[in-house]
C-alpha cells in the first residue's frame, strides 16, 4: 500500500483518535445563495477507540452520531464540498498514523481498505442491478492485486461465512430478505479485511426476530477477523449488548461516555438518564413515572443554544450552564460526563 502524505508517530496510540471534531453545513438562502448560517452538526467532538474494541454511539435523530461516521469515512466533501471539518481524526494504519480529515480523495484511496462501513438500510445500499458476488468483489477489485480467481475465492469464503451458501452468489439483492441483505453489506464490508468497521444503525431496518441474529454475527466475525467496531444505534439495549463502551450524543456534542455497564446500568448525565428510561423493559410491575420526560423540543443545529446544548432541557441547568460549553470531566472510574453541575454533585458524595 502507497502511505499518504503527513505521517504522524504511532507510539502508544488508540486505532482512532478523534480530538475536537466539528463538522458545519452551509445553509444558502437569498437570489445569490449565499451562506445565510451554519448547521453544526457535530460540534466539538473526541474520543478514542482501541484495538479490537466496540465504541457504541447513541442518541436521539439527528444528535450528529452518522455524521461522526461519515466524518471518519471521509465521505463529507464529496457529498458537499463546502462543508467545514474542523479536528483531527487520527487512525492508525499499517503504514502510520494519518488524519483522515485532511486527506484528499486521493490519499485516502490507500487507506479505504482498512477502514469500511456497514450501512442502514439493506434494501438501498445494494445496486440491484449486480449480482451479490459483484457487490462484495468491488471492493476486492478496487483495493486488492489479487487475481480474478483469488477475488473470487475470497468472496465465496465471506459469504460461507456471513452465513449464505455459495449458489446464493449469482443472484441479485431483490431475490433476498432484509436480514440475509444485510448479510451481504457485512460480506461486503468485510471482503478486503479491514481493521475498522463503521456500522451506521445495521439493525435498525431489520424485524425484531433476526436483529439477535445480526448482532450475534457480528460479534462473531469481531473475533474471528479481529475488528474494531464503531456501532451507531439509537436503541441504547442493542448497544449495551454489543458495546465495550457507550459514548451517547447530544446535538452534536458528547454528553457522555463510558463503559458498557457503567452507561447502561448507572448514567450520570441527566440526558442519559431519560434516555435510558424511555428503554421499554419487560416488567409488568415498573411504573409510568419512572420514565423520565424531558420538556420542550429539542433546538434546531442550526441555532444552538449558548453554553451547554442541553440545559434548555435539562432539569438541573442552571444560569451558568449558558456561559461556557462543558468539557467532558471524568468523575470515577473512567466514566466522563459533559457536565459540572453532576461532576460537582458526584465529588460532594465521594468527599
Amino acid at each position: 500500500m502507497t502511505a499518504p502524505s503527513g505521517v504522524h508517530s504511532t507510539g502508544g496510540e488508540p486505532l482512532l483518535d478523534v480530538q475536537d471534531l466539528q463538522v458545519h453545513f452551509p445553509v444558502h438562502g437569498g437570489v445569490f445563495s449565499r451562506v445565510m448560517g451554519w448547521v453544526k452538526a457535530v460540534d466539538g467532538v473526541s474520543f478514542h477507540v482501541n484495538p479490537g474494541e466496540t465504541l457504541g454511539f447513541v442518541g436521539e435523530s439527528g444528535s450528529g452520531k452518522t455524521t461522526v461516521g461519515r466524518a471518519i469515512m471521509n465521505l463529507l466533501r464529496p457529498m458537499t464540498p463546502d462543508v467545514h471539518l474542523g479536528g483531527k481524526i487520527l487512525f492508525r494504519s499499517e503504514s502510520g498514523v494519518f488524519d483522515l480529515n485532511n486527506l484528499d480523495r486521493a490519499t485516502m484511496h490507500p487507506l479505504r481498505a482498512e477502514i469500511s462501513m456497514i450501512f442502514q438500510d439493506p434494501y438501498s445500499s445494494l445496486n440491484p442491478r449486480m449480482t451479490v458476488e459483484q457487490i462484495v468483489d468491488g471492493p476486492l477489485k478496487i483495493h486488492t492485486k489479487l487475481t480474478r480467481q483469488e477475488r473470487r475465492d475470497r468472496v465465496l469464503g465471506i459469504l460461507d461465512r456471513v452465513g449464505l451458501q455459495p449458489q446464493y452468489a449469482n443472484r441479485y439483492p431483490h431475490e433476498f430478505s432484509g436480514g440475509q441483505r444485510q448479510r451481504i453489506g457485512i460480506a461486503r464490508a468485510l471482503a478486503t479485511r479491514p481493521k475498522l468497521v463503521i456500522a451506521d444503525e445495521p439493525v435498525s431496518a431489520l424485524d425484531v426476530s433476526v436483529r439477535a441474529q445480526v448482532i450475534n454475527l457480528m460479534q462473531d466475525l469481531q473475533d474471528e477477523f479481529k475488528l474494531t467496531y464503531l456501532f451507531v444505534a439509537h436503541d441504547l439495549s442493542v448497544v449495551h449488548h454489543i458495546s465495550n463502551r457507550i459514548a451517547v450524543m447530544y446535538l452534536g456534542s458528547l454528553a457522555e461516555i463510558g463503559t458498557s455497564d457503567q452507561v447502561y446500568e448507572a448514567p450520570v448525565h441527566p440526558y442519559s438518564k431519560a434516555l435510558l428510561s424511555a428503554v421499554p423493559q419487560p416488567d409488568p410491575h415498573r411504573r409510568r413515572s419512572d420514565r423520565i420526560r424531558l420538556q420542550g423540543d429539542i433546538p434546531t443545529p442550526l441555532r444552538k443554544p449558548s453554553g451547554c446544548g442541553f440545559r434548555t432541557r435539562c432539569p438541573v441547568a442552571q444560569e451558568r450552564c449558558a456561559a461556557t460549553v462543558p468539557p467532558l470531566v471524568d468523575v470515577g472510574a473512567g466514566q466522563m460526563v459533559a457536565c459540572p453541575i453532576v461532576a460537582e454533585q458526584r465529588a460532594q458524595k465521594s468527599a
